[in-house]
């Protein structure tokens, strides 16, 4: 016998053959508000973000991701459900007047997760309900603490992301860190800035975060998306935003930093993402691809030879709970809200393309309650030079933005900045009809209550059908 094959030998009879246990898996979600595409990671050269550049080197790169709704409520409830809006109910914004909730027998991912004996952490923004239906074991959120401590203060973000990590509970974890950076915040808290970018920066009345340094830009410095107006308002307003997503850059590094410290780096599943388009003209709460294109990242320490590849897959934020619910080899869930029909997730699991590019070429999308950015600098300017006549500097006017096509289809690869609607021509039928009966299809699938609108009702006393309105539509 050779002489290392022995030695092999020996030390399987000393352990018993057996081999240590390995490492619970973990996930940590990383969310921002209102966050786009403005990051070096996505090849934006005017802003610095080390902490998602160096995230994206260890992870998948998604540049085809997508909200299916473009509201942070809606959002929000189908990332930690796996179901569209009009499925789970969250119609709307969650807070205040709108008060719009999931239905209560929806089962979310957190509770998915706590009925499998993984344990559950949320800092930051909630901004969905019923509390029973979004039950976290471990929650600061807007509901018992300030918002912006828990959102923006990063060093309060550190310490409570530290406490969850140290605790002596030994189960797998889930924990969600949803930034409330870069959301605007003029029509909230007008005194730290449109987006909240003074909070914390140590001036007279501002607070301090001890753990940010702020990175201040210039209008003329930033890159303006082709969607928003090219105006000295809209570059301030963007201006402010770059500075606000350094500091969720600057947290990131942070969290991912007490990760690392509390062992958990090499087991851990890491996805930074985003719940809908940026706070801005043709973007948040637009169907446009500007307004649902999502950044996604997907580290995972098990597939390191897919770290700093990008991905042409079409993945939506619906896919997450598959995707977080495989990771841990956890069913999938099917059981009825209202009647005897049951509810399947329609999403995916992401974890495939861990392993190799995936043929993915389809996602789903809806229009949500929520227009709220008419007092921003930008709109504000945007409408300004509307009632005057002048040069908006924007590429539609805002009767084109207003009243749209019923129908619209844009061949992007062509046509990025989505100007050209293709669909009354007659050359591109065969896919407009081919793409309006998939739409159709998942429609029906989810139980979308809209789905005869406009020019229909859905009749569902004998057997679901659109009954005719003849109201000339």
């Amino acid at each position: 016998m050779r002489p290392w094959a022995l030695a092999l030998l020996v030390v399987a009879f000393r352990t018993g053959g057996a081999r240590p246990p390995a490492p619970a898996r973990n996930v940590l979600l990383l969310l921002a508000d209102d966050g786009g595409f403005e990051s070096g990671a996505y090849n934006n050269s005017a802003i610095r973000t080390p902490s998602l550049d160096s995230l994206a080197r260890r992870s998948v790169v998604f540049q085809n991701a997508f909200t299916s709704v473009s509201s942070c409520s809606p959002s929000r409830a189908s990332i930690l459900t796996g179901l569209p809006q009009h499925q789970n109910g969250m119609y709307g914004l969650h807070q205040d007047v709108h008060h719009f909730n999931s239905f209560d027998s929806v089962r979310s991912l957190p509770q998915l997760l706590r009925q499998a004996g993984i344990r559950t952490g949320i800092i930051g923004k909630k901004h969905v309900g019923p509390e029973a239906v979004y039950p976290f074991d471990f929650a600061y959120t807007e509901e018992n603490s300030s918002v912006l401590q828990v959102g923006r203060n990063i060093t309060r973000i550190k310490a409570l992301v530290r406490r969850f990590l140290q605790s002596q509970d030994e189960r797998p974890f889930f924990l969600y860190v949803a930034f409330h950076d870069p959301h605007r915040c003029g029509h909230s808290q007008p005194q730290y800035g449109a987006f909240c970018e003074k909070f914390g920066n140590g001036e007279s009345g501002m607070g301090w975060i001890p753990d940010w340094k702020p990175q201040l830009y210039r209008p003329e410095q930033v890159q303006v998306p082709h969607f928003v107006p090219d105006t000295p308002a809209a570059r301030a307003d963007l201006a402010a935003q770059y500075t606000t997503i350094g500091r969720m850059d600057q947290g990131i590094g942070l969290v991912l930093e007490e990760l690392r410290q509390a062992g958990f780096h090499n087991s851990t599943l890491v996805i930074y993402t985003s719940d809908n388009g940026i706070p801005f003209p043709g973007g948040r709460t637009n169907l446009y691809r500007s307004g649902t294109a999502e950044p996604l990242l997907l580290s995972s320490p098990e597939h390191r030879e897919r770290w700093g590849q990008v991905s042409q897959a079409f993945a939506s934020l619906l896919d997450l709970t598959p995707t977080i619910l495989d990771w841990f080899s956890i069913p999938y869930p099917s059981y009825s809200i209202f009647s005897t029909k049951r509810v399947h997730l329609t999403g995916k699991s992401l974890l495939p393309a861990l392993e190799s590019e995936q043929p993915w070429d389809t996602t789903f999308s809806s229009q949500s309650h929520h227009e709220d950015f008419y007092v921003s600098p930008t709109f504000q300017d945007l409408l300004n030079r509307t009632r005057a006549g002048q040069q908006t500097h924007w590429n539609k006017t805002l009767h084109q933005y207003y009243y749209r096509d019923r129908w619209e289809l844009f061949d992007c690869s062509t046509d990025p900045t989505e100007s050209q609607n293709l669909a009354p021509d007659p050359r591109y039928a065969p896919i407009f009809q081919l793409l309006r009966a998939q739409l159709l299809k998942w429609q029906w699938d989810t139980g979308d209550p809209w789905v005869c609108a406009p020019d229909a009702v859905l009749e569902e006393k004998l057997s679901p059908q659109c009954q005719p309105l003849h109201n000339e539509l």
